[in-house]
């Protein structure tokens, strides 16, 4: 039998495993409430009527051809203008959603062994390309106690001779914690002080519920910064995969551009015809965000009081995106992957264990995804909290 490559043993990616249990107990028949998945659509959610016809034009009108590898000029030319502060539109490459964004920049930063600084908790999808491509992860862990902060002397104590870059997801998956301008400021001092590529991952820029969300590349103009984004989130596509990476200070990243370029030429491009919903989405009507966020702001609300209410729980307030991650209190044997998956099989209920987003050691948590429906949620926090007394 042929074997594959050793190194590929270590990429993990907790939110799709996690959910094979549940289609296998699914399979047998039993009803499970999904609260494990960051995507709208499988919930009450809708793409905007003006997007899907601006796909549903270009497919008629013939454009289901190549695009050019860095991605459709209009939809570059409203991503660099959407940008604060401006970029031009050769600096904006459109990818197959944030994934491939961040796989084509870390794939032109990072050689064997370098090593990259990655938030922990943070999403997993960081951790397996970084893994993929045999450079060394460092985790640097958020203050719970500060509502998951960016902690610049945690990260500042992390860097070597071989780190190559720091990756910022803000607002943060899965915790929800939104970054303030001080913690961001200090962040780039370090960055600015080793030299540093910074990667800013800002996919859930507008589903913020207080607060602000502050652009890094509003900060800075001499350290060299990447900022990642898409459609996915705040216009409620996920299946058309349509992200982008902006290289923010282009003179400083000229030759990570070039090679994003050669690795974007050999992939031959994104999808084409979802790109005609770029310049739509930047530019046109921005009303169902309102409507989105008044959903999600009861469900929030609804996860935090029925959370804050069961014993041996505590939980940060998420600010932005639609995610939590509570804490579990007590020990339990296992961890905490042991934890929800005895949930599921027993209650149905499906939460992603902490360890798949990184946490700090001797720490047990689960992340919930508050975009299911109000009795759904309601359902599963009856079951969790059954769960839990029955254990106390």
């Amino acid at each position: 039998m042929i074997q594959p490559a050793r190194h590929i043993a270590n990429v993990k990616y907790a939110i799709r495993n996690i959910a094979a249990e549940a289609a296998r107990l699914e399979a047998q028949g039993m009803k499970i409430l999904p609260c494990n998945i960051g995507d709208p659509l499988r919930f009450d959610f809708a793409t905007p009527p003006h997007l899907s016809e601006a796909v549903e034009r270009a497919l008629r009108d013939g454009h289901n051809h190549y695009v050019p590898s860095a991605g459709l000029k209009e939809a570059r030319e409203a991503v660099a203008a959407s940008l604060q502060p401006t970029v031009r539109p050769e600096d904006v490459f459109i990818t197959a959603g944030v994934s491939e964004a961040l796989d084509l920049a870390l794939t032109a930063l990072l050689e064997v062994g370098d090593e990259v600084l990655l938030p922990s908790p943070g999403y997993p999808l960081y951790n397996a390309i970084a893994t993929r491509l045999q450079a060394t992860v460092v985790p640097y862990f958020l203050d719970e106690s500060k509502g998951w902060a960016l902690d610049a002397e945690e990260i500042a104590a992390k860097v070597t001779s071989r780190t190559r870059a720091i990756v910022i997801c803000n607002p943060n998956n899965p915790t929800g914690a939104v970054a303030t301008r001080t913690q961001l400021e200090q962040v780039l001092a370090v960055a600015r002080k080793h030299r540093l590529v910074v990667l800013s991952d800002e996919i859930y820029d507008r589903v913020l519920f207080s607060g602000e969300h502050v652009p890094t590349a509003t900060l800075c103009d001499d350290v060299p910064l990447i900022t990642l984004n898409g459609l996915s989130k705040a216009y409620l596509c996920p299946g058309w995969r349509v992200g982008w990476l902006a290289f923010n200070t282009p003179k400083l990243l000229s030759g990570v551009a070039a090679s994003v370029q050669r690795l974007a030429d050999a992939r031959l491009c994104g999808p084409g015809p979802f790109q005609y919903a770029v310049k739509p989405a930047l530019e046109g009507p921005q009303d169902h965000l309102p409507q989105m966020m008044k959903k999600l702001r009861a469900r929030r609300d609804l996860m935090m009081k029925r959370l804050r209410a069961m014993p041996g729980i505590s939980v940060v307030e998420p600010q932005g995106a639609f995610y939590a991650l509570p804490s579990i209190e007590r020990a339990w044997a296992g961890g905490d992957e042991a934890f929800v998956l005895e949930l599921v099989r027993e209650t149905g209920v499906l939460f992603v264990h902490g360890d798949g987003f990184g946490q700090r050691p001797g720490t047990r948590h689960f992340r919930v995804v508050f975009l299911p429906s109000e009795p759904v949620l309601s359902a599963a926090f009856d079951g969790l909290e059954g769960f839990l007394r029955a254990r106390s």
